[in-house]
C-alpha cells in the first residue's frame, strides 16, 4: 500500500479550520446532530469488546428495511470510508482491475490506487446528465475485472440511477463474473421512489452505507457492509477483525436509537432538503454564470462555471473564502476541473445557504 493524502481530505473544512468559514458550503451530509437534539442519553453502559460482526440488534435494524436479507448479511464497521477500505484491501490485488465511474467519493478512487491495481475510469459526463454510459461500462470489464464500483445516490452530483438501471448494473455483474458494489450512503435521502437495498438484489452485489451523510452523524464512525454472500462477509470480518477487531459499544448503542427512530428522523428531514434543493434551484436558474444537473438525492450538487471565471479558477476560490466567507468542495477533489464545484445544501442553516450562494455569484463576478 501506498498511502497518499486525498485533497478532499487536507482541504476538508475541520483541516482548514471551520473558525476561518463563515459560510460552509462544503459540507456533503445534513446538520451535524447532537444526543440533547436526538433525546438521547447515553446509559452506564459496560465497555467490553462487542461482537465483532457488530451489535446484533443494530445489524437487525438495517437488515430488517429489506426483503431477503437478514441479521448475517450486514458488518458494521468504521463509517463507510471503512467499509469501503474493507472491501477494496479484502477483493482487489495488484494483478486484479477494477472498473469505476468518476468523479466518485475520494476513497473509492484513491484506496484502489494504493493497492497498485489496474483502474478503469467510467468518466461521468455533465452533457450526458453524469449518466452512467452502459456500453461504455461493458466494454471497460476483463477477465481481470474483479469489481464495479458506483455510488447512488451519486457524491458529488446527486444522480440517481433508475430502478431498471440498477438492475442492468446487477445483471452485467453476474454476467461478467465480477462483484458490484454500490455506495449508497445517500439512499435515505432520495427524493423520488426509494430504490431497492442492492445487496437484496443478488449474492454478487455489495452495499455500503452509514450515518453520517442521511442522519447527520459523522462522529459516530458507524457504516455498514451488506452482503447475501456468507463467506464473502467472513472475509471481510477477517479484514475487520486485523484493523480493528470490533467497534464501539457507544457508538453502536447510539446507533441502534437513530436506527430504531428512522421514520421519525427521516420525514422530516427529507421535507426540510427539499425546500433547501428548491432555494438552490432557484438561485441557480437565475444565475447566468453557472450551470447544472439537478440532482435526485442526496444533499450536494455538482454546479458548473459555464466559462473560465475573472482571474480564473484559482482567484475564484480565494475570493470566495477571503470575500464572501464561503467554502465549496472545488473540482479537483474529485479529479474534475477546478471549474465544477460541489455544493452541499443540508449542512448550514437556512440563511447560511442563503448567504453563500449570493456569496458564490459574487465571487463569480470579480
Amino acid at each position: 500500500m501506498k498511502y497518499v493524502r486525498m485533497p478532499i481530505e487536507v482541504e476538508s473544512p475541520e483541516e482548514f479550520g471551520y473558525g476561518r468559514i463563515q459560510y460552509n458550503l462544503s459540507e456533503s451530509s445534513i446538520a451535524d446532530q447532537t444526543l440533547s437534539g436526538l433525546n438521547l442519553q447515553v446509559p452506564d453502559l459496560k465497555l467490553l469488546y462487542g461482537e465483532h460482526r457488530g451489535s446484533p440488534a443494530l445489524r437487525s435494524l438495517i437488515a430488517g428495511e429489506s426483503s431477503g436479507l437478514g441479521v448475517n448479511d450486514v458488518l458494521i464497521t468504521t463509517g463507510a470510508a471503512g467499509a469501503l477500505f474493507i472491501i477494496t484491501t479484502a477483493l482487489l490485488g495488484a494483478g486484479d482491475h477494477l472498473v469505476v465511474v468518476r468523479p466518485n467519493y475520494a476513497t473509492n478512487l484513491e484506496t484502489p490506487k494504493a493497492i497498485g491495481c489496474d483502474i478503469t475510469h467510467i468518466d461521468l459526463l455533465f452533457e450526458e446528465s453524469f449518466a452512467i454510459d452502459f456500453d461504455k461500462l461493458a466494454a471497460a470489464i476483463t477477465p481481470r475485472t474483479k469489481v464495479i464500483s458506483v455510488t447512488c445516490p451519486h457524491n458529488p452530483t446527486g444522480v440517481v440511477v433508475s430502478e431498471a438501471e440498477l438492475h442492468a448494473l446487477v445483471d452485467l455483474a453476474r454476467r461478467s463474473g465480477c462483484y458490484l458494489l454500490v455506495d449508497e450512503t445517500y439512499r435515505d435521502l432520495s427524493y423520488g421512489k426509494l430504490l431497492p437495498l442492492a445487496a437484496s438484489l443478488g449474492s454478487h452485489v455489495i452495499s455500503v452505507s452509514s450515518l453520517s451523510k442521511a442522519y447527520g452523524a459523522p462522529g459516530l464512525r458507524l457504516g455498514w457492509i451488506v452482503a447475501k454472500d456468507a463467506r464473502l462477509l467472513e472475509l471481510f470480518l477477517a479484514a475487520k477483525e486485523q484493523i480493528s477487531i470490533c467497534g464501539s459499544v457507544i457508538d453502536e448503542w447510539v446507533g441502534e436509537q437513530i436506527l430504531s427512530n428512522r421514520p421519525a428522523i427521516l420525514v422530516p428531514t427529507l421535507t426540510e432538503m427539499r425546500k433547501r434543493l428548491q432555494i438552490v434551484s432557484d438561485w441557480i436558474a437565475g444565475e447566468d454564470l453557472l450551470e447544472w444537473v439537478e440532482p435526485a438525492g442526496g444533499v450536494v450538487c455538482f454546479p458548473r462555471m459555464r466559462s473560465e471565471p475573472i482571474g480564473g479558477t484559482d482567484a475564484f476560490y480565494r475570493r470566495l473564502i477571503e470575500e464572501q466567507g464561503t467554502y465549496v468542495g472545488p473540482g479537483h477533489w474529485f479529479e474534475m476541473s477546478d471549474r465544477y464545484f460541489r455544493l452541499g445544501y443540508g449542512w448550514p442553516a437556512r440563511a447560511e445557504l442563503e448567504a453563500g450562494l449570493k456569496g458564490i455569484s459574487t465571487a463569480l463576478r470579480g
